[in-house]
């Protein structure tokens, strides 16, 4: 039996997207901090598998193409120049079909901005660019498109135009919080115009974190409600805390402790399993992770959305009545845990004494 596409699965459920990869790659020592480029498809692909196989196993119904920000221009900016975006990303497609078909996942080719547009090219160049990039996933057949960390609604509009070609669903997510684009753009007209520009799902992803990402998520669904446009809402956030950057154009990039540091804002699996829950109310129906978000984060919103997807991930930390393994540990202490109760009052510690809880983001 053919498996169920994007859209069948909205029509009927949630859908838990996986989370993330290059990020996730450094931190293992398979990825260049800085460039985030994802040669590692080619140099390590062993390690790439893995991580998309623990997404799986968190319970993401969708892996993404690990090829984030593969496009020549990219590369050659970054000194990955051996490596051709056509290379990598066909490398990106066979893996993610490769894991996918080990569970029920399906396949999202990723499209990233270019340097054409950065550069001030001009229209057809930017559209070439982004064809050079369908045309690898047109190749492989993925399931459906996803336009992802674009900070220019005109851009993003560009790259949906270009994706309506392939004749499949088409997701778009901007890296904005409550400012708007890079442009100025509002929130309210960049979610309008990627709806109105083809998008089946629109919304944001990285730079802010979970409370940032519920606010903007807001006044996009009010402003689409509004004008009778009825995208899926869409939201991939970071896997830290960073209230500070609210206000920031490129939020987590502007905190001192970026990108080597960030661990002690890394986000609990109970704060990932209340902001899924605030996300579903709110309306967003496509939730997963960007930079930071982990497979145990994923496997927390896929345990928080459980009732309403209607399955469980194979292993169940955290499904209601919340913490029950922890009854069967050899500890009182841990035994004494084991409520829903208990961990949605927890207010974690850092161990950290003398450290500020803010920091002063730095900007440009």
């Amino acid at each position: 039996m053919p498996k169920k596409g994007l859209l069948e699965r909205l029509a009927e459920r949630p859908v838990v997207g996986d989370g993330s990869q290059c990020m996730t790659l450094e931190k293992r020592g398979y990825c260049r901090a800085g460039p985030w480029t994802p040669e590692a498809v080619l140099l390590y692909p062993d390690a790439v598998r893995q991580l998309l196989r623990e997404y799986l196993r968190a319970g993401a119904d969708v892996i993404q193409t690990p090829c984030f920000y593969s496009s020549d221009g990219k590369l050659e900016r970054t000194n990955a120049s051996s490596f051709t975006a056509e290379a990598i990303n066909e490398a990106a497609c066979k893996m993610a079909r490769e894991v996918a078909n080990e569970g029920d996942a399906i396949v999202c080719g990723s499209l990233s901005p270019v340097q054409a547009y950065v550069n001030s090219e001009g229209t057809e160049a930017t559209r070439k660019e982004f064809e050079r990039q369908l045309d690898v996933f047109l190749k492989y057949d993925v399931d459906f498109m996803l336009a992802e960390f674009f900070g220019h609604v005109e851009e993003i509009e560009l790259c949906i135009d270009v994706m309506k070609t392939a004749k499949k669903p088409i997701a778009a997510t901007l890296r904005i919080g409550p400012l708007g684009d890079k442009n100025g753009v509002s929130v309210e007209e960049c979610a309008i115009r990627m709806a109105k520009a083809g998008a089946d799902l629109v919304g944001i992803n990285c730079l802010y974190d979970f409370d940032t990402c519920l606010k903007t998520l807001k006044r996009m669904k009010t402003a689409l409600d509004k004008e009778g446009l009825k995208p899926y809402l869409m939201c991939q956030p970071l896997g830290w805390r960073c209230p500070e950057v609210e206000n920031e154009f490129d939020g987590y990039l502007t905190l001192p402790e970026a990108p080597l540091c960030l661990e002690p804002r890394t986000a609990t699996r109970v704060e990932v399993h209340k902001f899924a829950r605030a996300a579903y109310e709110l309306g967003t129906r496509y939730i997963g992770g960007c930079c930071g978000m982990e497979p145990h984060h994923i496997r927390a919103i896929a345990q928080e959305l459980a009732p309403e997807r209607k399955k469980n991930p194979p292993v169940n930390d955290m499904c209601p009545p919340l913490g029950e393994m922890l009854n069967l540990s050899a500890f009182s202490q841990i035994q004494e845990k084991s409520s829903k109760d208990y961990w949605y009052s927890v207010v974690p510690g850092s161990g950290r004494p003398f450290n500020p809880a803010l920091s002063k983001p730095v900007s440009n």
